[in-house]
């Protein structure tokens, strides 16, 4: 009866979205579409389950999806069919589906913004894409693919542009379903929105959906759907508030690599694992190299091959010995080593050594006329105050230090570009620019509003390792610029809200690496091995990234390498490993 009812609303030119999902299964051709068809994404194929006849046609065509890629059958009527032909190799993807009726939508109107939206143009548009997927731990797309169908009515990417960088910081890719296979629901989907986990701007991701919910309804599209995990609650958040309501349609997919957290719901808990731990973990596995997850909560695994086993903490292994890390953990030591060597340091004073401390710090900051506060052990940039001017922030900032380590060293502030070199195994890796959290104003939203929607969008990148503290210390800074966190900015001014670049308090990362200058690539490399630590991320401030000036305000005995795409760091840690993989590959 409701394929009937159907039918009679389609032969009388009727197309009300609240009709069920699924035209007749097994007569696409009756009902104007083509048969089995296949759209391919760029990251994968989609297979509109609507236009196959045949179940099991439908689970060979998923199997033969190609290396690297993850296809999808989506509006599958009766999965557990399709899911049957093929048990060891397909299973019912567990995300949910929302559909937006266009018929009710309401364009917003905007005002000013520091980003603009367009189409996709030029072959540097998909090497972005493909960046801001890497980023957000997504597929990336085939790039030669993507650009020979570009100018294709089935399939439209819109961007998001930073106004004052030109940087692309936004994705989405929307699917037309009457171009695609002739649908007569006149529908459409929304697929791989991405939002770069460092952008300033609030809104990108509701102003790209947006996008294409206008773009599709000024073709005469009646809704537009979109297939979302089950977990990913911002991403849900996001669609409700623009009025997506839950249908019940169903994927399915294949059993592959990129699925397996889907399927296998832990992998001796290796899901568990933070973003840092999970890039190390993937390449391993990829590698044939057992991986187990020790205490996921604090990113320890085990990797084992043959009768090699070594448990590591992120990127830190049993390889570093603990006299190396204790010369990384101890800032004094770091320093005191790196200047032996012959390698520019910045001068310092400890405030805690003996009573002339007090005396000491006073004539550094009167030399130097500005000043850094740091404990001497820490990490992630906690209780470090930076571009301190007066006697009385000194010593507010000191203690501050104090909440996290009672040794404290206050340093001379050096200016210049805050530069990350990563070196493993005595070898230059990768280097990035690290810069200060910014937000950028909307003219409705306050400071404190700003930062806490940066914040949630890194901490969801991030496996929540990343996001702008509201302590003392962001209060400081935004009050130094004239601010209050209650202050609403206007469109478009930009405020940085911290002063250091440590991307645990909000700091974004940019690679530099093929503008490294030698001398910067040579004092890093001296650095390592003067500390004697085969992995380590090394900070520097210079003038330029491609000039030979510098100096090494410290040394990481754990860096973050999955900060660092598109170079190959998780690559180079491995071959650190396990040497013997590497000509395996």
């Amino acid at each position: 009866m409701i394929r009937k009812h159907i039918a009679r609303a389609l032969r009388a030119g009727h197309r009300p979205s609240h009709l069920p999902l699924l035209l007749p299964a097994g007569q696409p051709e009756a009902a104007g579409m083509p048969a089995n068809v296949v759209v391919d994404c760029g990251w994968g194929r989609l297979l509109p389950a609507q236009t196959w006849r045949d179940p099991a046609a439908l689970a060979h065509a998923l199997l033969a999806e190609r290396d690297g890629q993850r296809d999808i059958a989506f509006y599958v009527e009766k999965p557990q069919v399709v899911v049957a032909s093929a048990p060891q190799q397909l299973f019912l993807d567990p995300s949910d589906a929302f559909r937006l009726n266009l018929n009710a939508y309401h364009p917003r109107s905007v005002g000013r913004r520091g980003f603009t939206l367009r189409r996709l143009r030029t072959r540097a548009d998909v090497a972005a894409i493909n960046v801001l997927y890497r980023a957000r731990r997504m597929v990336p797309v085939d790039a030669p693919a993507v650009w020979r169908a570009r100018a294709s009515r089935a399939i439209s990417y819109a961007l998001a542009e930073d106004r004052a960088s030109g940087e692309v910081i936004g994705v989405a890719m929307g699917l037309d379903h009457v171009e695609a296979f002739a649908d007569p629901q006149h529908g459409a989907s929304l697929w791989a929105l991405a939002v770069a986990p460092q952008a300033a701007h609030p809104g990108v991701g509701e102003a790209l959906v947006r996008y294409l919910a206008e773009h599709f309804l000024a073709r005469g599209r009646e809704w537009m759907d979109v297939s979302v995990l089950h977990d990913n609650e911002q991403a849900i958040a996001l669609y409700e508030k623009l009025g997506f309501q839950r249908i019940p349609a169903f994927a399915v997919k294949r059993r592959n690599a990129i699925n397996e957290p889907l399927f296998t719901g832990g992998g001796e808990g290796l899901q568990a694992l933070n973003p840092y731990a999970r890039l190390l973990v993937d390449e391993a596995v990829r590698r044939g190299i057992h991986a187990e997850a020790i205490d996921a909560e604090n990113g320890y695994f085990r990797l084992t091959l043959g009768g090699r086993s070594i448990v590591c903490r992120e990127s830190l292994s049993e390889l570093t010995s603990a006299v190396a890390m204790s010369r990384c953990q101890d800032k004094r030591v770091t320093l005191k080593l790196l200047a032996a060597a012959g390698l520019a340091v910045p001068r310092q004073v400890g405030v805690d050594e003996d009573a002339a401390a007090e005396e000491r710090w006073p004539a550094l900051l009167a030399a130097c006329g500005a000043v850094v506060v740091k404990p001497v052990e820490g990490e992630q940039g906690k209780g470090i105050s930076v571009d301190l001017r007066c006697a009385d922030e000194v010593r507010a900032a000191i203690a501050r230090a104090q909440r996290f380590c009672d040794r404290v060293i206050v340093e001379e502030c050096c200016r210049g570009a805050d530069l990350r070199i990563v070196v493993i195994d005595y070898q230059v890796v990768a280097a990035a620019v690290r810069r200060p959290p910014v937000v950028v104003g909307d003219g409705v939203s306050t400071v404190r509003e700003l930062i806490e929607c940066q914040s949630r969008r890194r901490a969801a990148a991030t496996g929540g390792e990343a996001r702008i503290p509201l302590d003392d210390e962001t209060v400081r800074c935004i009050g130094a610029r004239g601010y209050r966190l209650e202050t609403v900015l206007d469109a478009d001014v930009r405020v940085q809200v911290r002063n250091t670049a440590n991307l645990h308090t909000g700091g974004t990362i940019h690679d530099v690496t093929a503008e490294l200058h030698p001398a910067l690539r040579a004092a890093a490399e001296r650095a390592a091995r003067t500390l004697d630590i085969p992995v380590t991320g090394l900070d520097f401030l210079v003038p330029a990234v491609d000039g030979p000036d510098y100096v090494i305000i410290e040394a990481n005995e754990r860096p973050g390498l999955a900060n660092h795409e598109p170079q190959p760091t998780a690559e180079r840690f491995i071959d650190l490993l396990f040497p013997r993989t590497r000509a395996a590959l």
